[in-house]
């Protein structure tokens, strides 16, 4: 019995220990070097990527940015209605957007329109054209 509570201690300490530090006797430093030349050589496509997927990743702004995706223009207060949200709302949100350089307005009259910006928006594209596509699929059921 007296064994089995001494087995039980020593490997609570052993995996203490472990993980308080890291047993690097394998690390290959070639690799290690590589991907953080790798990580330098991206850097500011991955900030550009992760600010869109930011923007994109919250719920309303990427149903705003499918409507006008499959609408072409759109605004604030058509997307009010469809959202069912106020305008000043949806206003934040697409300030944010534009902001973000997803989006871009032209005023016509009293009225602004919004429509995205095709330059800052590859990386969703893929899943704007995808959302499009089970829409359609949707419909014809």
């Amino acid at each position: 019995m007296r064994t089995v509570r001494l087995s039980n201690c020593l490997n609570v300490i052993i995996r203490k220990i472990y993980h308080m530090k890291c047993i690097r006797i394998l690390a290959d430093i070639n690799q290690i070097k590589q991907c953080k030349e790798d990580l330098s050589r991206i850097e500011n496509q991955t900030k550009s990527i992760s600010k869109v997927l930011g923007l994109a990743g919250n719920e309303v702004r990427l149903k705003m940015l499918f409507l006008l995706y499959q609408e072409g223009e759109m605004c604030p207060c058509d997307l009010s209605d469809i959202l069912n949200m106020s305008v000043p709302a949806v206003s934040q949100h697409l300030r944010k957007l534009k902001d973000g350089g997803m989006v871009i307005d032209k005023k016509i009259g009293q009225t602004v329109f919004y429509s995205i910006m095709d330059d800052n928006t590859d990386i969703i594209m893929p899943i704007l054209k995808n959302l499009k596509t089970i829409n359609k699929k949707e419909i014809v059921k």
